[in-house]
């Protein structure tokens, strides 16, 4: 599978991203894992911003490489996540962790079942090491939207 296959299956829209827009997401991502470290608050809604930082690393990698997923289909959080490996060359292991936080944000979001402390902790131990890697790819093979 290519980002260009997942273009075809209209999973991913064409995106001409300038500097400004994955500067923008990135300070976002920066400000949600910021939030994450707040104990003052829920661990749902810690895992939630640390989660949120994930999926704007994500996008950005996805927009560095020219596309956008298409969020008029059903599973576009999965697919941004699964694409890791072709946009920033993550190893396929951390896609896996990445995803069963995924699935952990789906059922708290949609059955209630509650985040553990340690899924705090995963997750934002994940955002963190998401972000380092997307920033030192975007250095290396973008420089011109870092």
């Amino acid at each position: 599978m290519t980002l260009q296959n997942l273009l075809a299956i209209r999973s991913l829209v064409e995106f001409n991203a300038q500097r400004e827009d994955i500067q923008r997401i990135l300070t976002a991502a920066e400000r949600n894992l910021a939030d994450a470290a707040v104990t003052a608050i829920s661990d749902e809604n810690r895992f939630d911003a640390a989660y949120k930082c994930v999926m704007q690393c994500a996008m950005a990698s996805l927009m560095a490489n020219g596309y956008r997923t298409s969020t008029s289909k059903p599973g576009h959080h999965q697919t941004a996540i699964q694409a890791l490996t072709l946009s920033v060359g993550l190893d396929a292991r951390t896609v896996v962790v990445l995803d069963s936080l995924r699935k952990q944000r789906n059922i708290n979001d949609y059955d209630g079942e509650p985040i553990s402390p340690t899924a705090v902790e995963e997750c934002q131990r994940q955002a963190h090491a998401l972000l380092a890697h997307v920033r030192a790819w975007l250095a290396e093979h973008r420089p011109d939207l870092y």
